[in-house]
């Protein structure tokens, strides 16, 4: 019998998970379709219960349910204890959920075997204290950065976040008017900015000739506001996150299928 997953959001109609797990379920042979279901934003438990009692084997979590997804959870891996948002479900035969946080281990993926950067010993800037931020905070901080900063347009959210994260490693909250007026190695934007085709108000002097300015969001049409933002403005290299979106799929299907699929080629047909 054909297994069902789906990706949950509000709104969702714009995901490519759909099509990403498609093709790795063509690609490895796995018997399984996977759809979009885009949940009222006060019937999030409601829908994930009810996809499960129809048969569903697991979801992808999109904005705004990963901290909900963490807290309806039955069991809960270590990194969604430690970042109290997940993002990939799975519902077993017992009727128990499992939640788990593939975004970190999505973004380390793209940066280092897609881009090749290497995060040792350098400074990094993260705008954003969100779900998806807590969700990569402690797989970068476990790449031993010389700093971290985390900022964030409320700053007492941005600092309570660095507390929750300050045994592992050198990291510090602030608002975005206080982050110093000098060039980041690796700049992350992990703000929803972008969908309001905004870019977080910090000093354009954190963007310089050395910066990978990095944006969580992707856009299928052209570059997203933040790395238009940031090549205008003599980054050394920009990304979006197209490629962790992929990364931290493959890494969901792992998890459901036991089968590790080929991401390079479904990025590729994405960007082409």
């Amino acid at each position: 019998m054909t297994d069902r997953y789906a990706v949950v959001g509000n709104p969702v109609g714009h995901s490519l998970s759909p099509f990403i797990h498609t093709r790795f379920a063509e690609q490895t042979g796995q018997d399984l379709v996977y759809t979009a279901i885009e949940a009222p934003l006060d019937g999030f438990d409601e829908t994930v219960h009810r996809f499960a009692a129809e048969g569903g084997r697991g979801m992808n979590v999109t904005v705004p349910f990963k901290s909900e997804a963490a807290a309806l959870a039955d069991k809960r891996s270590a990194a969604v204890y430690r970042a109290g948002a997940a993002n990939t479900l799975s519902f077993d035969e017992e009727g128990l959920i499992r939640a788990d946080n593939t975004d970190g281990v999505g973004l380390l993926r793209d940066l280092e075997d897609n881009l090749g950067v290497s995060l040792e010993g350098r400074r990094i800037l993260v705008l954003g204290a969100g779900g998806a931020v807590r969700g990569v905070l402690e797989p970068l901080l476990a790449r031993q950065p010389g700093e971290l900063l985390v900022a964030n347009r409320t700053a007492e959210r941005a600092r309570d976040l660095a507390r929750d994260f300050a045994d592992l490693g050198p990291v510090r909250g602030l608002g975005l008017d206080e982050v110093p007026a000098q060039p980041f190695d690796v700049v992350i934007n992990g703000t929803a900015a972008g969908l309001a085709a905004e870019v977080p108000a910090v000093p354009e002097a954190v963007i310089g000739s050395g910066t990978l300015a990095y944006d969580m969001m992707y856009r299928r049409d052209g570059e997203t506001a933040f790395t238009a933002w940031a090549r205008a403005l003599g980054a050394g290299a920009v990304a979006d996150g197209l490629g962790m979106l992929v990364e931290q799929a493959a890494e969901a299907f792992f998890i459901w299928r036991g089968v590790r699929p080929e991401t390079g080629p479904v990025l590729a047909e994405l960007r082409g």
